[in-house]
């Protein structure tokens, strides 16, 4: 049975587009967003699925002054001594994981100017993920230290719904789990409890469609190579 054409308005139609329009974002303009677009992504992601509706994710928003004094603070030693994951990162990307890596990053590198080889501009370009690549504002997440990989995952599909919802109000953003490798640092400034993991951060604002950081977009692999059907 053949399925019918959707018109151009439905929902299927409109996420795709949305999923779409989502990327990386690397530059921004220094323009808040207003706190009722804020509190309006805030309200979409909250409606995330979480496994017996734990919700473990608690989400700290910094105003475009509280984003500066991180930004600020970050560039300080004691921001530095206080590099550490909460969560261990994965031990080694191998494989087609690491070739997805690798491309991703030369995509980048290529788009601002980063010959392959220069540690000194690479280093430079990677200092930006603990300037939020210039973005107003931060929404850190963390998730109970208890709840385990599922808490993670959780936080994950939040992370994921957040950065849609704000994309579907003209926001741009990008996921930071550099952010969360200052996880000590983050405790100490905003006092988050032990109980608590920092799972990452999401720099988000408006994009700078100027900027050659985004200029370029990652490709996806092909629903077949992702997973295989079983009749």
């Amino acid at each position: 049975m053949s399925s019918m054409p959707r018109p151009a308005s439905s929902p299927a139609s409109a996420f795709q587009a949305l999923l779409a329009e989502r990327y990386s974002c690397r530059g921004y303009l220094p323009d808040p967003v207003p706190r009722e677009t804020i509190d309006a992504i805030l309200q979409a992601a909250q409606r995330t699925a979480s496994w017996c509706n734990s919700q473990p994710w608690q989400v700290i928003v910094t105003s475009a002054a509280a984003t500066e004094r991180l930004r600020q603070a970050f560039d300080t030693p004691e921001a530095a001594a206080g590099d550490g994951f909460d969560i261990a990162p994965p031990a080694e990307y191998r494989g087609v994981y690491q070739e997805r890596r690798r491309a991703c990053g030369f995509q980048l590198y290529e788009a601002v100017g980063v010959a392959r080889g220069d540690r000194a501009a690479s280093q430079r370009q990677a200092q930006q993920n603990f300037r939020f690549f210039g973005a107003p504002h931060l929404a850190l997440v963390t998730t109970e230290a208890v709840l385990g990989s599922y808490g993670v995952l959780d936080c994950g599909a939040y992370v994921h719904n957040f950065m849609l919802a704000a994309r579907s109000l003209g926001v741009a953003s990008i996921a930071q789990a550099a952010v969360a490798s200052r996880a000590r640092f983050l405790h100490r400034w905003f006092e988050i409890p032990d109980d608590r993991h920092v799972v990452c951060g999401i720099a988000f604002g408006y994009e700078d469609r100027s900027h050659p950081a985004n200029g370029f977009r990652t490709s996806r692999a092909a629903p077949a190579e992702a997973g295989r059907w079983v009749d």
